[in-house]
């Protein structure tokens, strides 16, 4: 609990003077005033995150925070929670959506073991997998909590670990999730947070059909009303109704907004971890980079409780992180308006200096 009271404490907002500076700037770029719209703004934020006119994207690494989901028990998902580990084993091998797009994007790709139900061991070479295993999945939360509250901040504080031990490697960070089941307990931590029904945070996840949808929306419902979460006690909610990888998620987003670092957030898991980090820590929200909008409605609810505007809307679905990846381009495009653009001033000078060396 230290860890998670210090982590929180030391975050602060966004540097106002390094803000002005760039906007400053961009008002000057040799273009309309803010043609570039969005991608200026972000520019902006880019510039007072990292409170530098230079801001650094060269580093990318997303982080994908695995766990499995006792909830799986309760047929809410169309997968068993055997395919987490054999979704891992793709990324480890380099052959899933993630690793695609990530690649493209430059960035590095971390996996994350917060509650895997199997045994990651054996995929593992090196330093390929971090472990930082709370227990085999969370427990059904549709009979009983998900967790102790004591696991719920081992699992946020093990997020803030992993993001203090890549930062002094990444200067972009883009946050991914590997967990059959875990639109149930992001639908029910949304729900929650956000004070509203489960009608208007449910989504069909990994494909269901209007049958199985009403049953996953009967389950989440009698699961709020058996564990009776605390929306004013966001690890009270997190240890009801969460997971180990959506905690996982939090907590790495507390840590790189402690350490001044962006981060960019994916879909509908990434968005509810995001939610949580929000309610521990209002000034974290300032550090967060809403990488796209997800066809998951609850993504939504959430994204409107952080104000929060995606970049993107692609109507992707898969999470991975693969939403962070291809936003991540958008972040360096950003970066690199404020830092290569001319102002109207700088373009007069470099054209005099030509008029002036061709004399």
């Amino acid at each position: 609990m230290d860890l998670l009271k210090k982590t929180i404490n030391a975050i602060e907002r966004q540097n106002k003077t390094t803000r002005i500076q760039a906007k400053e700037r961009l008002d000057q770029l040799i273009m309309p005033h803010w043609a570039l719209g969005r991608m200026m703004d972000l520019a902006l934020d880019m510039a007072g995150i990292c409170g530098s006119m230079r801001p650094s994207v060269e580093r990318k690494t997303i982080v994908v925070m695995a766990g499995d989901h006792g909830i799986t028990d309760s047929g809410v998902s169309l997968f068993p929670k055997e395919v987490t580990v054999e979704m891992v084993r793709g990324f480890i091998n380099g052959v899933a959506g993630i690793n695609v797009l990530a690649k493209q994007a430059g960035a590095k790709v971390k996996i994350v073991d917060m509650g895997v139900a199997g045994d990651l061991s054996t995929l593992s070479s090196g330093n390929a997998i971090m472990d930082r295993k709370i227990a085999a999945g969370t427990a059904n939360f549709a009979t009983g909590p998900a967790m102790s509250r004591e696991q719920a901040v081992l699992a946020l504080e093990a997020g803030i670990g992993v993001a203090q031990e890549l930062a002094d490697s990444t200067d972009l960070f883009g946050t991914g999730d590997m967990g059959i089941g875990n639109t149930s307990p992001s639908s029910a931590l949304v729900a929650t947070l956000c004070r509203l029904p489960v009608t208007k945070v449910v989504g069909r996840g990994t494909g269901l059909d209007d049958a199985q949808l009403e049953h996953k929306i009967e389950i989440l419902e009698k699961a709020l009303s058996l564990n009776t979460p605390d929306p004013a006690d966001p690890i009270d909610v997190l240890s009801k109704v969460g997971g180990f990888e959506i905690a996982g998620i939090a907590g790495l987003i507390l840590g790189a907004a402690s350490l001044k670092k962006p981060i960019v957030i994916d879909g509908f898991i990434s968005t509810a971890g995001a939610l949580l980090a929000g309610r521990l820590a209002p000034e974290s929200r300032e550090y967060m980079i809403a990488a796209h909008r997800s066809v998951e409605k609850g993504q939504v609810a959430a994204l409107a409780d952080l104000g929060k505007e995606p970049l993107l809307d692609l109507q992707f679905r898969l999470g991975e992180g693969t939403g962070a990846a291809v936003a991540m381009n958008l972040v360096e495009g950003a970066v690199a308006i404020l830092t290569e653009m001319a102002t109207f001033s700088e373009a007069a000078v470099s054209e005099a200096k030509e008029q002036s060396d061709n004399r």
